[in-house]
């Protein structure tokens, strides 16, 4: 019988209770299910990875787009899905509820809220009242509907080029405050700046953007981390392969590897 998603929510929020957990990012049904299969315990969407997979850019998908999207990756697994929807799609906090009510019935255990800008807006990020009154928007919209979906409120200074510490701390702090249950700022790299995110909004959890930095998991956790998740990195990581493979059998008619198999046999997962 298929997970029921208040039974989703309970272990995803079990889940960030205490240690730090893999949280990996699946851009189809078919990633979702094999990301199942090898055993994490909880996945979030990439708005990045699924917009490549239907030839678009990040940020080129419409909220319907998302949410049939969304619909489908939590229909197709057993595990908590987190909801990477980015600015909620809208501007004012009023239609940012309303989208936020929209994916809690798509069936989603977490989401997140990002504080970008609109394309060619004059400053990258939203000012920050209005970005406070988002998530607390996101905030009222989760508690209306009873189910205890998980919000995650993101800030974005460090990928939009302006990463300096106090203004984004002072953001999450705020952000917290609004009502977010997880904090994130993605693209923080150093030890001492991701420990001071850690401590800024104790006893609230961090999630962390991984990079190939030799980062485990237990080294975050001693940093202070609860949650590592991947963003459109393995989404990337499989069209590069693929895709240089091919454009080699292009350019040389040589094939690179074509024999090789993922780690568990697609009968065994898809069957």
């Amino acid at each position: 019988m298929p997970t029921s998603q208040a039974d989703k929510i309970a272990a995803f929020s079990a889940l960030h209770k205490e240690g730090c957990f893999a949280l990996p990012n699946p851009w189809d049904v078919g990633s979702a299910r094999y990301l199942q299969a090898l055993g994490f315990k909880a996945l979030a969407s990439t708005s990045a990875g699924f917009a490549w997979s239907t030839g678009r850019l990040d940020y080129h998908l419409s909220v319907e787009d998302v949410l049939g999207h969304l619909t489908a990756l939590c229909a197709a697994t057993d595990l908590p899905l987190n909801a990477d929807f980015e600015g909620g799609f809208a501007i004012a906090p009023e239609g940012v509820a309303v989208n936020v009510a929209r994916a809690v019935a798509a069936g989603v255990a977490g989401l997140s809220i990002e504080d970008r800008a609109a394309p060619g807006s004059a400053q990258p990020l939203l000012a920050l009242d209005l970005a406070v009154e988002r998530i607390r928007a996101a905030r009222a919209a989760i508690d209306a509907t009873g189910t205890g979906v998980l919000l995650t409120a993101r800030c974005e200074s460090y990928l939009v080029g302006e990463g300096t510490l106090s203004p984004t701390l002072e953001r999450l702090i705020a952000f917290a405050e609004a009502g977010a249950d997880c904090l994130y700022a993605p693209g923080l790299v150093q030890d001492e700046d991701i420990r001071a995110v850690v401590a800024a909004v104790a006893p609230r959890p961090v999630n962390l953007l991984a990079f190939d930095y030799g980062w485990t998991l237990p080294r975050l956790a001693d940093l202070g981390v609860r949650r590592v998740s991947l963003g459109g990195a393995l989404a990337r990581k499989a069209y590069a392969e693929s895709m240089t493979a091919a454009k080699v059998w292009l350019d040389t008619g040589a094939l690179i590897d074509l024999t090789a198999q993922p780690p568990i046999p697609f009968a065994s997962v898809f069957g």
